[in-house]
């Protein structure tokens, strides 16, 4: 089988038998839409809601890319800074470590008291917030595990630290990168949801769901959720295109 083929419609398939599992599991368990939608119920949600999920749709799509970018160069520039120093790592590490173990379901309400009325940039700050720690982690090991060999052939040619670190340590460092990407992305999508949801202002799925939860629409809540699934695999396979793009060298075979 064609590798490129194989990556596309493996998954595909897999998702078809986890919908057909789903649907075979309401069936037999004869749960009610308002216990457990099935599949064939979240079809009509869309159908009467399909405006409603462009709209909000993109109004959390656009805001997770931004706090993920905003994370990317914050989550970048730190780990560059713990993973060239050994002190600053030390002194860094606990305080980043602490503020993950912070669950920031909690730091929503506060963060919508700060900046009252702001909702874009609330709803990009939690994003951000959320999602920087992975990146920041990944970029510290894979600096801090360079060879020092590298380091010191390249300081005895007189090379510059900006230069050891766009020839031999960005380049090192890409794969940790893509694969904490790929968390980052998820996560960006858990704080827009938990902003859109614990503070609602009437904008993204979030403040969909929330719609379905007051109005008892049990289908248009899992239509929501299943839409935020499909978002998120999409970002997802961004993240894989550009992993092949940049750190391609880097992927391994398996079959």
């Amino acid at each position: 089988m064609n590798p490129t083929f194989r990556k596309f419609f493996v998954p595909f398939v897999a998702i078809v038998i986890f919908l057909a599992l789903w649907e075979g599991l309401v069936w037999v368990m004869g749960w009610p839409n308002y216990k457990m939608a099935s599949p064939s119920d979240l079809i009509p949600a869309y159908q009467r809601y399909w405006d409603l999920f462009l709209i909000m749709g993109w109004q959390t799509l656009w805001r997770t890319v931004v706090g993920l970018i905003v994370a990317i160069i914050v989550g970048t520039a730190i780990g560059m800074i713990m993973g060239f120093s050994r002190t600053m790592r030390d002194a860094l590490y606990p305080l980043l470590v602490g503020f993950n173990a912070i669950p920031k379901a909690t730091v929503v309400p506060i963060v919508a008291l700060m900046f009252v009325g702001a909702h874009d940039f609330n709803t990009i700050l939690i994003a951000f917030m959320i999602s920087f720690f992975p990146i920041a982690v990944s970029v510290s090991i894979g600096l801090s595990t360079l060879e020092p060999e590298y380091r010191d052939i390249l300081r005895s040619l007189g090379a510059s630290q900006t230069t050891i670190f766009w020839k031999i340590a960005l380049p090192k460092t890409l794969p940790e990168f893509f694969g904490a990407l790929k968390v980052a992305v998820t996560l960006a999508f858990i704080g827009t949801n938990l902003m859109e949801i614990v503070s609602p202002h009437g904008r993204g799925l979030g403040a969909l769901f929330d719609s379905g939860k007051t109005n008892s629409d049990y289908p248009l809540m899992f239509a929501v959720l299943i839409a935020l699934a499909a978002l998120g695999i999409v970002l997802y396979y961004v993240v894989v295109w550009l992993e092949r793009t940049f750190a391609g060298w880097a992927e391994r075979e398996s079959h």
